[in-house]
């Protein structure tokens, strides 16, 4: 049993699975515990989740939680969440669960496209964000355009984390930075506007926004019913929390202006944060989270998702791999890195750019083998988020260290290149669970535990490896950094005639 607390708990809604994690006042955890649940896809580009399931296994993570720690549930002094942002979720006008679309579906790209093309600038003018196919107001317009029974039956528009909040309370609610991140708010103010939505053909949506909170701000408390079903102690409050890239970015370390967070998970995230938003339509995303507290992001699908894929249909084959990961980490350590070793385009689930781009191994020689060919990943991973980090510089926002965090940190070697490829030393949380902690600093802020996010982050994010940038290896990356664009370029015109319909094979 851990000693009597207080202790903060973090909730932490992913695509699929969802953690609950058990922390003290200094970040430690003490107990974690994590539900997978199931993907729906009705249809090609659909991509969904049951809502009533998320709540179901939120209260299994919960309770397996609390049941780890050996605690008195009392001794918990606030709840907060974090989630996957965008994709949408809907409770009809009863507070009963319509639909959750999750942030991989891809069915509203031609709408998104054609938003763009219509009134793309005049978005982000306002939202600092230009339309895309898995951002909320686009999916809901989609939902308007093609299932207007059900767009017609919509009450409260929600995201992942705010189903869980709703779950425990009872209080429907939302929050500025996944409001912001999704492009619903106007910036800098980071309000509600009825012009943004009417760009989006969503005059009539205002009635099915929720209440917009900060993050800290406590939305309820556990009803008897939610604290009967997972453990919890009637009574316990629970705060709004975060889009899970800021949770992440703050669990990892990185707060206040110029910090920067780089997220080397399924998603290439690419953060720096400002007291002023970026006003650039080439960086992707700016999110609030604050008063005069933003994030600004250059993000895309084209981050350790590739290495995934490689380990899944290759090493994996067979099971003859006990660690696969561990097996592909001492494959990358035997290579010496050489000037004519094989580049690789890690576009396997396309790009930033767009959609046509894929991946592909180039330059690859009879005397290079797999552990070329993993180092080839390893790196064209890197140059992607490297190209990510060169779009915020030219937009004006630099940073001189970086909080690496996402499953990509805990390779040393992947680590080392990140901070010789981006020149700058970069360090690895303590923490595994990056967003569930930033959950539960958004809960200790709430509850006065701490004054705001720089003592929070102070207090209960370390750092458990840090890496400086090697001279000799930043030249290597620099000259291969060029050759990876030039390539990049250059194949660019063949993605697209391969992307395109050809004749059907008899």
């Amino acid at each position: 049993m851990a000693d009597g607390g207080p202790y903060l708990l973090g909730l932490d809604a992913g695509n699929t699975v969802i953690k609950a994690v058990l922390f003290d006042l200094e970040g430690r955890q003490l107990a974690a515990h994590a539900v997978d649940g199931a993907t729906h896809k009705p249809a090609a580009g659909m991509v969904e989740r049951s809502v009533p399931e998320l709540w179901e296994n939120a209260k299994a993570a919960i309770a397996g939680c609390i049941g780890a720690a050996d605690i008195d549930s009392g001794a918990i002094a606030a709840i907060g969440t974090a989630g996957h942002g965008n994709g949408l979720y809907l409770l009809d006008r009863d507070g009963a669960a319509l639909i959750g679309i999750q942030s991989l579906d891809t069915r509203a790209a031609a709408l998104a496209v054609e938003l763009d093309t219509a009134v793309g600038s005049d978005m982000h003018a306002i939202a600092l964000q230009r339309p895309w196919p898995s951002q909320t107001p686009t999916l809901l317009a989609w939902l308007k355009r093609h299932r207007p029974e059900l767009y017609e039956r919509a009450g409260t528009l929600l995201f992942a984390k705010d189903i869980l909040t709703y779950s425990l309370t009872g209080m429907p609610a939302s929050e500025i930075s996944d409001m912001s991140g999704a492009g619903l708010l106007r910036l800098p103010d980071a309000v509600y506007d009825t012009g943004l939505l009417a760009l989006y053909g969503l005059e009539d949506a205002t009635t099915r926004l929720p209440p917009l909170l900060q993050p800290s701000s406590i939305v309820g408390v556990v009803t008897a019913d939610a604290a009967a079903a997972t453990g919890l102690a009637k009574g316990t409050p629970v705060v709004a929390g975060y889009f899970d890239v800021v949770a992440s970015a703050l669990g990892s370390g990185a707060v206040g202006a110029g910090a920067a967070s780089v997220v080397v998970g399924s998603w290439s995230i690419n953060q720096v944060f400002s007291d002023a938003p970026v006003r650039d339509d080439r960086v992707f995303m700016v999110a609030a989270y604050g008063p005069g507290l933003f994030v600004n992001m250059e993000n895309s699908a084209t981050s350790a998702a590739n290495l995934e894929w490689y380990v899944r249909a290759l090493v994996e084959r067979g099971s003859h791999h006990n660690d696969p990961f561990g097996f592909v980490n001492e494959m990358v350590a035997d290579v010496a890195p050489a000037h004519d070793d094989p580049l690789f385009h890690p576009f396997l689930y396309g790009g930033r750019l767009g959609s046509h781009q894929r991946g592909g191994f180039f330059g690859v020689a009879g005397w290079h083998g797999e552990g070329h060919l993993l180092r080839a990943i390893f790196e064209g991973v890197m140059f992607e988020h490297r190209r990510h980090v060169g779009v915020l510089a030219e937009a004006g926002v630099t940073f001189s260290t970086a909080a690496l965090s996402g499953g990509g940190s805990r390779s040393v070697h992947w680590a080392q290149m990140f901070a010789d490829g981006l020149g700058v030393p970069v360090t690895v949380a303590e923490a595994r669970e990056t967003g569930a902690l930033g959950a539960a600093m958004a809960a200790a802020i709430g509850v006065g535990l701490y004054p705001a996010e720089a003592e929070a982050v102070a207090a209960m994010a370390r750092p458990a490896r840090a890496y400086s940038s090697d001279p000799a290896m930043r030249a290597h990356y620099d000259r291969r950094y060029a050759i990876w664009r030039r390539l990049t370029e250059a194949v660019d015109p063949l993605w697209r005639e391969l992307a395109s319909p050809g004749p059907v094979a008899s």
